[in-house]
């Protein structure tokens, strides 16, 4: 997260390069129409066109999370239901589907429980970072890119699979 001054309009990175709020928002803006437009060329493991940035599970209060600030990158399946039972319900149910989600993956995520969001709200989170690559370096875009990419795909063939096991959880 930057650091920011509440009383003013600028933020300090970890660099002490000083962005207006304006221009952090059109950093972040121009990163994700870009990395949208990129991703626009590639269908869902169904085949189907798909918005990637803003990914549809069908799930309400459950979601395909992806976050760049100054020095780390996060991607997560990420559910936010304030009731801890319904968190706990599709974290077991997760955890049924785990092998078949780390395989496809390629790799072992972070799984907690209850983790703290931005906005103080606990929600439950299955995730992976990437330390030192900031947004606000176009030099550093295609590592953003590269890493979001292969994990975002992942995720979808994933879920293409597994989605009709969570269909209980749907409103």
């Amino acid at each position: 997260m930057l650091y920011e001054n509440k009383s003013s309009n600028f933020v300090i990175s970890k660099f002490n390069a000083v962005y207006s709020r304006e221009e952090v928002k059109q950093l972040k803006e121009t990163f994700w129409t870009r990395f949208g437009q990129y991703m626009a060329l590639h269908t869902s493991a169904d085949g189907e066109k798909i918005n990637w940035v803003n990914y549809r599970t069908g799930i309400k209060h459950l979601r395909f999370k992806m976050e760049a600030d100054k020095r780390v990158a996060l991607i997560a399946i990420e559910w936010t239901h304030q009731d801890i039972s319904m968190r706990t319900l599709l974290w077991e149910q997760f955890e049924e589907y785990r092998t078949m989600l780390t395989g496809i993956l390629g790799e072992e995520w972070i799984w907690d429980l209850e983790v703290m969001d931005e906005q103080g709200k606990l929600v439950s989170m299955i995730y992976t970072t990437m330390e030192g690559k900031s947004i606000f370096k176009q030099e550093d875009w295609p590592d953003l890119i590269s890493f979001f990419k292969p994990r975002l795909m992942a995720l979808d063939e994933f879920w293409c699979d597994a989605q009709y096991g969570f269909e209980i959880f749907k409103s």
